[in-house]
């Protein structure tokens, strides 16, 4: 049974006026009492549905894109795909979608989610690429159906759509060691987040299921940007680093900035040294020679995602989900 407005005030030691204008928004109480009172409501069982401002079906969706250091943002493109399969499959739906990016702040997240309480939210798609668990449980505090793109926390009850990372460095790694008949090098991100983490799994399995051992493989750190990972590249070569006969790199932008490089110290790509990527950005189509790489059908992850979430939040269900969608090779002529 859901708590009273009238309860709910005896339970904070408030006034039942305080009550009633901070659940309705009206001014006369600060913003700590305001916050205090909502989550409080939530946590006990109010009933939203007696509030004015909640009449109104809710239709808005919210697809909000967390950046931390700002780094794996930078390439836009990538995200505008899913943001287009987000909104299409919103439109279908009679939904409207809201879109909002917000950086890494406490405050910041403070101040959005104080807003979605007020407003006409019927459910969030969180972009979390680059999101921390602790931030993700911020907005979890919302009394609306949340779910996470292109990140998961096991520990957290949060459906989630992400590309399968395993699946897609596992295939990758097998192709340039069935191709090349050795063992091959990780280019892996210096600035590491979830996706990598899970992309480097998948190298370690291939290499293990292929008879070689992990401990064997040649690592380089480079910077997840094109630009970060030619500096980086040419620092290695130029240090005399021993270098390995291929190589997968984690990102697309790390294997063209590396390609970059090897191709300015005089190395022939793939005939000295073969590199296939992760993401298929259209700048590796262009690349010469162009980039081997595993393709993630951004689209269609967006698309899934918005099915997701409208789904829970017409039925809502009793257990989260989480669903990976899988990638495939595209062979080029740089592996």
């Amino acid at each position: 049974m859901s708590i009273t407005a009238k309860e709910l005030a005896e339970k904070l030691g408030l006034s039942q006026t305080a009550v009633s204008m901070a659940l309705n928004n009206k001014p006369g109480v600060s913003t700590r009492t305001r916050n205090l009172v909502w989550e409080s409501a939530e946590k006990y069982g109010y009933d939203f549905t007696k509030l004015s401002l909640k009449k109104k079906k809710p239709d808005d969706i919210y697809c909000i894109t967390y950046r931390a250091k700002n780094v794996i943002f930078k390439y836009s493109a990538i995200f505008s795909e899913i943001t287009d399969g987000i909104e299409q499959e919103c439109h279908k739906n009679g939904y409207r979608l809201k879109l909002i990016q917000l950086n890494e702040s406490d405050d910041a997240i403070h101040k959005w989610i104080d807003i979605i309480r007020i407003s006409h939210c019927a459910g969030i798609i969180l972009i979390g690429t680059e999101i921390t668990e602790a931030s993700c449980k911020m907005f979890l505090q919302l009394s609306v159906p949340i779910l996470l793109l292109d990140s998961h926390f096991a520990s957290l009850e949060c459906s989630s759509v992400l590309i399968h990372n395993r699946q897609g460095a596992y295939i990758a790694a097998s192709y340039l060691m069935e191709r090349y008949d050795t063992q091959p090098g990780h280019l892996c991100s210096s600035y590491m987040i979830e996706n990598f983490t899970e992309r480097k799994h998948g190298f370690h399995q291939a290499v293990r299921d292929h008879g070689f051992a992990i401990s064997q493989s040649l690592v380089h750190e480079l910077s997840p940007t094109i630009d970060g990972a030619f500096f980086d590249m040419l620092e290695i070569i130029d240090q005399g680093t021993p270098l390995a006969r291929c190589y997968f790199a984690d990102n697309d932008l790390i294997a063209i900035g590396a390609i970059k490089a090897l191709k300015l110290r005089g190395y022939k790509i793939p005939k000295d040294i073969a590199i296939a990527g992760f993401d298929n950005i259209s700048e590796g189509r262009i690349l010469e020679p162009s980039l081997t790489t595993v393709d993630i059908p951004r689209k269609y992850m967006g698309q899934t995602a918005a099915r997701q979430l409208i789904y829970e939040i017409q039925v809502p269900i009793p257990h989260s989900v989480k669903i990976e969608v899988s990638a495939k090779l595209v062979k080029r002529f740089s592996a």
